[in-house]
């Protein structure tokens, strides 16, 4: 069973960046191969990981449209024709992969780029030990059950009133979607100066967060993803880094290959 890290948030706190990070820290715990989904049709994963999604599942799905209406692949049935596009989705690396879900190049919504992601992942997930999903803003994904079995949801926030409200909605709307998870952490992300233990207490009260914490703003960080370096430079001093590893031993991922926490 791999053990599943799900990111969400409202867009423009750094999800994708903590995904990335996250991915970073469990190979360098020796917890690998690690699964990096970008579920959110605004591709950007992969940058903060350093590599490029050259076919994501929304174009694999118009593609094959394409090929199909105009007959070529005589012979290949249509779900043959997008499974041999849906292989050239996934990015290869040395210690993790990743499949990005995109958006759909033609008219429509993005369900069936959505559903095409659950079925692949019903299929592929179950060979990595970690599975890091970075979703879109809100709960859509979660709620369509992309992955059926979240061990571990985080909601990530920026230090505002409005943020911190946000958090609190997203637990009310996770309740609602009745969306399954293990544990919850809530990362209040780019805080200047600290929390203060009356807003720590309230996060805390009004979600029944398992770790609440916060991450400072980073200046080595932020010139990473201007200059468009990824996330491997951090340094394993940067405080950031050294917050983000001190949660996962507490979360009882310790290292080892392939090491799950119970």
């Amino acid at each position: 069973m791999s053990y599943v890290v799900a990111i969400t948030g409202k867009g423009g706190t750094g999800k994708t960046t903590l995904a990335a990070l996250l991915v970073k820290h469990l190979i360098g715990r020796g917890c690998k191969p690690v699964l990096a989904v970008d579920a959110d049709p605004n591709t950007c994963l992969d940058a903060a990981l350093h590599v490029t999604a050259g076919q994501t599942l929304g174009r694999a799905r118009e593609q094959t449209r394409e090929l199909a209406s105009r007959g070529i692949g005589a012979g290949v049935s249509k779900q043959q024709l997008l499974e041999m596009k849906i292989a050239e989705c996934l990015v290869e690396a040395d210690d993790f992969d990743l499949i990005a879900m995109g958006r759909p190049e033609g008219p429509g919504c993005y369900c069936y780029a959505n559903n095409v992601l659950r079925d692949v992942l019903s299929r592929t997930s179950s060979r990595y030990p970690f599975v890091i999903l970075d979703n879109e803003a809100g709960l859509e994904n979660l709620s369509r059950r992309i992955l059926q079995n979240v061990d571990l949801l985080v909601f990530v926030a920026d230090s505002s009133q409005q943020g911190l409200l946000t958090v609190k909605r997203l637990y009310d709307l996770a309740r609602e979607m009745n969306v399954r998870y293990g544990k919850l952490a809530v990362i209040v992300n780019r805080v200047q100066g600290t929390l203060s233990g009356s807003q720590i207490d309230e996060l805390r009260e009004a979600t029944g967060a398992d770790w609440v914490m916060s991450l400072p703003e980073d200046a080595e960080i932020a010139g990473l993803g201007r200059n468009g370096e990824g996330i491997w430079p951090v340094t394993a001093d940067n405080p950031v880094n050294k917050l983000l590893g001190q949660f996962l031993s507490e979360a009882g991922i310790h290292g080892g290959s392939g090491e799950v926490p119970l």
